[in-house]
């Protein structure tokens, strides 16, 4: 390597090479990738390499991080994803190094179009945290498990005991490395970060459109209650499970229950639109509920609470208040680089309207934003050209994104997850600032402190795994052993 591994770099390394198949997790902007690229240089003695993540402009990133660090020919190093034609894809699985998507790997595998998977000695995951479900990591995993070093990098692996043991499970992985912020070893190169907190109220018409939907879904929460399927209205994820218990049922009563279900699913949309995002965004909605030609759709538009809503948000010259409170916030930031992170493709494109010449939108390639286009945005904030970076959920996991002063969260996101990597924008090469908008009284509240007890669960969960291991395998009763480095070893989760 060109650069000089920190001790906590090498000693991770070091565990790896002596223990096997290993989970990192270590805060962003601390180097996890070195750690692979050190391995590569190991591994490639004795059989080809495999560097996996999530996103395209991600592999890249990599792929020339790798070029420019390792004094590996750059010949046999190349990048291979879903762009190049399949005909000429098996010609690039020749060379020994190879940086890729996960769904290119596991659609050439089952092709034939990779003849030899067993052929990697070393596959490394990035943002392993991903693992999990129907996920192409866990595919790859099973293909490559028997001769390949496996290795997870992830800052964030989730706030639940069973998260994390899938993910484990899924890469065939039983020991775990972890550094935290406070961790002696890695302490003087984590840049504080500061978290700023703004709220503000919702105004007179969004309160008043909020009122009419809270009413609304409570008599849609009873209806569906008296059907047998209680709601669970403050959890997206656990209300989105309850459609399948619907399926599952054996009644024809199905139909009627599933058109009750898709109304409060649509009303709870409607309502965190208005709460956390504004006007426009629930106007568009409306908008595109005109074009859907579904049931429940056709129920919705025309109940006279929504007809209601819809002249209001006609005559009302109110947008969120959150929006003018960015706009102050940035023009109080200055000449500072800024990111703006914003959950929702229309509120993104506003928001950079509003700011005006100074802010670029970066979207991910299901919004039609190509992959040049991509890489022009991320080189230009890099060269200065426009100083606020209006991002999607894109921007928040691993990308190379220039050294920035602050990052804003137009809203809380109730994910722990995302929530470490839109921090880990800030504070990756100097100190930081998070400043988050809530609104109070609405869902704002909620996300934020979800994700704040779930980052400290996590933390927590991490902390036991380190120090005091208490988790139990099914068929056996031994504790789990960790070592002074931080090394703990999960065989008996197996």
């Amino acid at each position: 390597m060109k650069i000089e591994p920190r001790t906590y770099q090498k000693t991770i390394y070091s565990a790896i090479i002596q223990k096997g198949n290993m989970l990192v997790v270590l805060p962003t902007g601390l180097g996890k990738t070195l750690i692979g690229f050190m391995l590569i240089e190991n591994k490639i003695k004795t059989g080809k390499c495999l560097f996996l993540a999530p996103t395209r402009p991600l592999v890249k990133q990599h792929y020339n991080s790798f070029l420019e660090i390792s004094e590996i020919d750059p010949n046999i190093v190349t990048i291979i994803t879903g762009e190049i034609p399949k005909s000429k894809r098996e010609s690039f699985y020749e060379k020994q190094i190879i940086f890729s998507t996960p769904q290119t790997i596991k659609n050439d595998i089952l092709s034939g179009t990779l003849k030899n998977p067993e052929l990697f000695s070393l596959c490394i995951f990035d943002e392993a945290h991903r693992a999990i479900g129907n996920y192409a990591y866990t595919a790859v995993a099973e293909k490559i498990k028997n001769n390949a070093l496996i290795i997870g990098l992830t800052a964030s692996p989730g706030g639940d005991v069973i998260r994390i043991n899938k993910i484990l499970t899924n890469l065939f992985i039983q020991n775990v490395q972890i550094r935290t912020k406070t961790d002696e070893d890695v302490r003087d190169y984590v840049k504080n970060i500061n978290i700023t907190w703004i709220e503000t109220q919702l105004t007179p018409d969004l309160k008043l459109i909020k009122s009419i939907l809270d009413k609304l879904i409570s008599q849609y929460v009873q209806k569906l209650t008296a059907m047998g399927f209680p709601p669970q209205t403050k959890s997206k994820k656990l209300f989105l499970t309850l459609r399948q218990k619907i399926l599952d049922i054996n009644s024809n009563a199905k139909y009627t229950i599933l058109i009750t279900y898709s109304i409060l699913l649509n009303l709870l949309h409607m309502q965190e639109l208005i709460e956390t995002q504004g006007a426009s965004a629930l106007k568009k909605y409306l908008e595109k509920m005109l074009t859907k030609k579904t049931k429940s759709a056709t129920i919705l538009l025309k109940k006279p609470e929504i007809i209601r809503i819809k002249q209001i948000l006609l005559e009302t010259k109110e947008e969120h208040p959150k929006l003018l409170l960015l706009i102050d916030l940035i023009k109080q930031m200055q000449s500072k680089k800024i990111i703006v992170f914003a959950q929702y493709r229309d509120q993104v494109a506003l928001i950079e309207q509003t700011i005006g010449v100074q802010a670029r939108t970066f979207l991910g390639k299901k919004d039609k934003y190509t992959k040049k286009q991509q890489e022009e945005t991320i080189a230009q904030f890099r060269e200065d050209k426009f100083r606020v970076l209006v991002a999607s959920s894109i921007g928040e996991e691993g990308l190379d994104i220039p050294e920035v002063d602050g990052v804003i969260f137009y809203e809380p996101i109730p994910s722990e997850i995302r929530s470490i990597q839109r921090r880990g924008r800030a504070g990756r090469f100097k100190e930081g600032q998070v400043y988050i908008l809530i609104t109070k009284d609405t869902r704002d509240e909620y996300f934020y402190w979800a994700s704040v007890n779930r980052e400290r669960r996590m933390k927590s969960i991490i902390k036991n795994m380190q120090n005091k291991p208490s988790i139990q395998p099914k068929e056996d009763n031994k504790k789990i052993k960790t070592d002074k480095n931080g090394q703990t070893n999960l065989n008996s989760f197996f």
